[in-house]
């Protein structure tokens, strides 16, 4: 019988190439550094550093770079045993412009999307309790049918649902079918998290806070977190009944902004697997997120469980 995971983190693993020097643009950007990414990748490896049992469902390419990702992954905990690799096909690439806000990017799509249903066996969507993929995942077919194929079961056997909401133009397909897909998925009950950016990108420039996150409950999230960046965080919950503001983490910057809010989730998330609330678990996220912002690179290999706890300082 194998082992109950905490999260089963399904969708992008791809290489971040990210500007060295700060730049508004990849334009200004003439260096850049290369270092894992995505994502649903991102967000498995930081849960594995906090402790937790992680797995990533994922595919690269048939090229050197697919084997670098898998190592890289597999160094901080999580079992990287779903991670595929896609015949003739490159790993997808992010080029990133190095900021302390929102980064201006261009991706290479490449095996990220190649995600098949024997990629994501019912077994392996019944085992976790938490299924986490992203707007990024979901965004281009065949993975989008396979990851909502998947979800279904997953929910279907108790497994809650966590979505990063991360859509972008520049990734996927037109607005109204971005928001079709990320309805599909809430209705299971999805724990949802979004940044300002992502509300304007998925609802429009100048769509109001609060009316982004009614939409979301109306689509069947229980939950959902805003972050923003310095401004700190509001989350709903209760299907809005009850909400909150949280505070930033003081922090003093020393690396990109890029992986920042899948340090916030994983932190989120394992929060709530241990039983917290709420308030208790976007502290907690704002904690690990301080925590990336103030590293120059990825985080350690292991983290301190204690950084979720609500009495930690």
């Amino acid at each position: 019988m194998p082992s109950p995971l905490d999260i089963l983190s399904v969708g992008e693993l791809l290489v971040d190439l990210i500007g060295e020097a700060p730049a508004d643009a990849l334009a200004e950007t003439t260096v850049f550094r290369k270092q894992p990414g995505g994502s649903a990748a991102n967000l498995a490896c930081n849960a594995a550093r906090l402790g937790g049992a992680v797995a990533l469902v994922a595919a690269v390419g048939d090229d050197s770079l697919g084997p670098w990702l898998r190592a890289h992954v597999e160094a901080t905990g999580v079992d990287a045993a779903a991670v595929t690799t896609v015949a003739q096909t490159p790993t997808t690439a992010v080029l990133v412009a190095r900021t302390t806000g929102t980064p201006d990017f261009t991706a290479y799509r490449g095996a990220d999307a190649e995600l098949e249903p024997a990629d994501l066996p019912n077994g392996l969507c019944q085992r976790p309790r938490i299924f986490h993929t992203t707007c990024f995942a979901l965004s281009r077919a065949p993975a989008r049918a396979t990851i909502l194929e998947a979800a279904a079961v997953a929910a279907q056997h108790g497994v809650t649902l966590s979505l990063d909401a991360n859509y972008a133009p520049a990734i996927g397909p037109d607005r109204a079918a971005a928001q079709y897909t990320v309805q599909r998925y809430c209705q299971h009950g999805a724990l949802v998290k979004l940044s300002a950016d992502d509300i304007a990108r998925l609802f429009g420039d100048g769509t109001a806070p609060n009316d982004a996150i009614a939409t979301v409950h109306s689509w069947g999230a229980p939950l959902v977190c805003v972050t923003r960046g310095g401004d700190g965080t509001h989350i709903s919950w209760e299907g809005g009944e009850q909400s909150a503001e949280i505070p930033a983490t003081p922090v003093t910057i020393r690396g990109e902004a890029t992986g920042a809010g899948d340090a916030f989730w994983a932190g989120f998330l394992m929060a709530h697997l241990n039983g917290q609330g709420p308030v208790d678990c976007a502290t907690a996220g704002s904690r690990v997120a301080a925590r990336k912002l103030s590293t120059d690179g990825p985080l350690p290999s292991s983290i301190d469980p204690a950084i979720l706890s609500a009495d930690s300082a």
